[in-house]
């Protein structure tokens, strides 16, 4: 077996794990499906008659200079012009509310344009899909709203931030849904929108193929990630004795020189 042939059967074993949960898969579901988009949307929000007239996946949200970029995982618009961002928080520390407070004020920079009064910014809801259930509280869904602490009334700004708990597994179209999102079998699941898509993904020869290709990428990106690390931590090295000008490091490490001169600001690793 050749190498190539090696890391493909690799990456059909991959892919025979991946659920819905899992942000990489989940992209691929949503892409150019507004009928899933909608659903899933539907079941979160509790409004059953929403209309989704767009969705977009690994949408590139960056309009400011020098501001960290955003890609969000599935981006939508409904028939009233609200937004909605959709995202697979697995690790804890992605949900973290500062994260939810990034994501909604750059859908706000993406939605108001020169020349815009303030009170045209459409609704925008952040919605954070959570592998755990980060509030311990059992619910399947957690809105966090902005209130006035003086009157306790709503402040209505038209921000909204929705943690969904993955693990419930109630009675209920939502808990059905987070069922199938952890369901790596399509016949395992309850929506037949999410497990068509699904077989799709996993088991037609043209899905297949499109799968393997992100596979592809993911890998070659987790390469990219790990050699910038090593070359980091050979860097903080190089700083910390002092024998190498920061220019040579860079050549040595192929690491950019603004980096290289944030890395010697930041306070020495006890």
């Amino acid at each position: 077996m050749t190498r190539e042939e090696l890391r493909h059967q690799q990456n059909l074993q991959r892919l025979r794990g991946l659920r819905p949960i899992d942000d990489d898969f989940m992209r691929c579901l949503f892409k150019d499906n507004i009928p899933l988009a909608q659903l899933v949307l539907r079941i979160i929000t509790g409004k059953p008659d929403l209309i989704i007239t767009d969705c977009q996946t690994q949408k590139d949200m960056k309009r400011l200079a020098g501001a960290r970029s955003l890609c969000l995982d599935a981006y939508g618009t409904d028939a009233t012009g609200k937004k909605y961002d959709l995202e697979i928080q697995r690790a804890d520390k992605g949900a973290d509310p500062h994260r939810a407070r990034y994501h909604s004020s750059v859908m706000d920079v993406e939605n108001l344009s020169a020349g815009q009064e303030f009170r045209e910014l459409p609704d925008t809801y952040t919605i954070f899909i959570v592998e755990k259930d980060i509030y311990g509280m059992g619910e399947p869904v957690y809105p966090v709203e902005r209130m006035n602490l003086l009157t306790g009334k709503p402040f209505d700004d038209g921000e909204h931030i929705l943690y969904v708990n993955s693990e419930y597994r109630g009675d209920s179209d939502i808990g059905r849904l987070m069922h199938d999102f952890h369901c790596t079998n399509a016949e395992d699941m309850n929506f037949e929108l999410i497990a068509r898509r699904t077989r799709y993904l996993k088991q037609e020869p043209k899905g297949v193929r499109e799968m393997c290709k992100v596979l592809e990428e993911m890998c070659l990106q987790e390469r990219e990630e790990a050699t910038r690390e090593t070359a980091i931590i050979i860097a903080k090295k190089m700083i910390a004795k002092g024998v190498m000008s920061l220019e040579e490091i860079a050549q040595y490490t192929d690491l950019p020189l603004e980096d290289l001169q944030k890395l010697k600001l930041d306070p020495p690793e006890k």
